[in-house]
């Protein structure tokens, strides 16, 4: 035994003796500019890395760059996102994991992969995304040729489910549930599932009117014809001069009138069976919808988004400080 209790003695002073000396080493070193500028260097790396992970692991900042959720998130609204509410991607845009019990709920706010994104290439993608979470949302090196930031995400309200059919007419929403017959307006389907209230119209029903007339117009000229009904100009002169507020139903109405000039058209009779029919959603899918329903670039224009291509969803907004909170 007192040979064993020697050993730890001799092991423990000669362990504290070489400590003692790095300590003396180490104060007397002389501290260099190159050493304090790598030890920065260090640090500002470890923090990257450290934003880079937990970015893409766990919450991610985003910045709202368009009108589409007004009112619920307002354009420059920075929210937090939770990138494990369904699945964990590996790399940006690339494969989930573990995210076989993790589906969208009806009414999750969700971020997902713009559909209709112009890739710049891989490299780039992931390199953008990496510089911007990196800096916290602050820069963003992904533009479009005119100089605005390219939408590489969507944030938008998940409204449409597997096996639902989703029509739109003048701006309205009606939703036929899996397993219904019958068509229902989303105002009455949303109070008798208690969803939120936000989704809403921001322009005047009235503008329908004028942006019908609008749309037989442009097929009149489309078609050729250059004389139209009197009724059509007069109606047309209430949204003259201004922008489209509602594509979807310009194209709607258009192919509807394109329809009916020549109903020899068969792309023109194609494409109003389509708007007609609406859209349905395939299992595995999510039909998103912006809550500005007059003003938003959503999935009535590129369909239904698979539950692959959402990378997250919104949990609260953190600044402006004035509307820091939730969402609803």
């Amino acid at each position: 035994m007192d040979r064993v209790y020697g050993f730890i003695e001799r092991t423990a002073e000669r362990y504290l003796t070489h400590r003692k000396a790095v300590k003396a080493t180490e104060k007397s070193r002389r501290r260099t500019i190159a050493g304090e500028i790598w030890s920065w260097v260090d640090a500002f790396i470890f923090a990257i890395i450290a934003v880079l992970l937990i970015n893409q692991y766990l919450f991610q900042l985003f910045v709202i760059p368009s009108p589409s959720m007004v009112d619920t998130i307002e354009i420059g609204d920075r929210v937090v996102v939770s990138k494990l509410s369904y699945g964990m991607e590996l790399y940006p845009s690339g494969p989930k994991i573990f995210d076989s019990s993790r589906h969208v709920q009806r009414d999750d706010i969700i971020t997902f992969y713009n559909p209709e994104y112009d890739s710049k290439g891989p490299l780039f993608d992931v390199l953008s995304q990496i510089v911007y979470m990196g800096t916290l949302s602050l820069v963003n090196i992904d533009r479009n040729d005119d100089g605005t930031i390219a939408e590489r995400l969507f944030v938008k309200r998940a409204v449409g489910f597997g096996g639902d059919q989703v029509v739109f007419e003048d701006g309205n929403v009606l939703i036929r549930p899996a397993g219904f017959s019958d068509f229902v307006r989303e105002e009455d389907f949303r109070s008798a599932n208690g969803l939120s209230d936000r989704p809403h119209r921001s322009i005047d029903p009235e503008y329908y009117t004028g942006l019908k007339a609008w749309a037989r117009l442009y097929a009149l000229q489309e078609a050729g014809i250059g004389s139209a009904p009197n009724h059509l100009l007069k109606d047309y002169q209430n949204v003259q001069g201004n922008m489209v507020a509602d594509m979807y139903e310009f194209s709607r109405h258009q192919s509807l009138y394109s329809s009916l000039i020549d109903p020899s058209d068969m792309d023109a009779r194609s494409t109003w069976s389509r708007y007609r029919a609406g859209i349905y959603v395939p299992e595995g899918h999510v039909l998103p919808l912006g809550d500005n329903r007059d003003n938003s670039r959503d999935g009535r224009y590129f369909g239904p988004v698979g539950e692959e291509d959402i990378n997250g969803k919104v949990l609260f907004r953190f600044w402006p400080p004035g509307r820091i909170g939730g969402l609803e």
